[in-house]
């Protein structure tokens, strides 16, 4: 049985160009669990996401990682984190290859081999190619890819079926339903319809 980790929001607030993006927000999430964040656009989702991160900062509040600040975890929090944002987030210069080796150096290795994760996402055979010749569908797979080369328990996704046909959008949901099932975490944000029936799925509307 996978160990249990859970994820709390605190009385937590942001505030941007003087305006109150949320306030009074607490939220509790456990492994296996899935939050979906919606809300017009400029409602904070993004904000959100960058605040879980550590990225970001809030005005009030806090975000416990199993019980603490992640401000006192630190290195130890960051670690358990996969941050997939609107830009894609791979190297141009670099190969697809070359991009997840760079990911697994940068954090935990899962022990998954590096092909098979290019198999998985259908960029087998572009192992060797640079990123800058993949179509816009096809970067976002590698940067979807990098999900499973690293042992991180919580994803963190802002919009991750950009650019992606359904076929592929279809590939990551079980994707995300495998990594539930092992008792990660996933907070994300999508304007898509999300089709994951067997997941344990929280809806938080930011413009409620």
């Amino acid at each position: 049985m996978p160990a249990t980790v859970s994820l709390q929001i605190e009385n937590l607030a942001c505030i941007r160009d003087q305006r109150v993006l949320f306030e009074h927000l607490n939220l509790s999430l456990s492994g296996g669990q899935m939050l979906l964040v919606e809300g017009r656009n400029g409602s904070g989702k993004t904000s959100l996401l960058r605040i879980i991160t550590g990225l970001k900062m809030a005005e009030e509040g806090e975000i416990l990682w199993c019980g603490e600040s992640i401000a006192k975890r630190g290195a130890d929090y960051y670690e358990q984190v996969s941050y997939i944002g609107h830009h894609d987030g791979v190297k141009r210069d670099l190969t697809c290859l070359e991009n997840l080796r760079l990911v697994q150096a940068m954090g935990k290795p899962s022990g998954i081999d590096l092909d098979l994760a290019l198999e998985r996402v259908n960029l087998y055979q572009y192992g060797d190619t640079p990123v800058s010749n993949l179509s816009a569908g096809q970067k976002r797979r590698l940067a979807l890819a990098r999900l499973i080369v690293t042992d991180s328990k919580i994803w963190i996704l802002d919009e991750p079926f950009t650019s992606l046909d359904k076929a592929s959008m279809g590939l990551f949901q079980s994707m995300f339903e495998e990594h539930l099932q092992t008792g990660g975490l996933i907070v994300m944000t999508s304007h898509h319809d999300i089709e994951m029936p067997g997941a344990d799925l929280i809806r938080l509307d930011l413009s409620a």
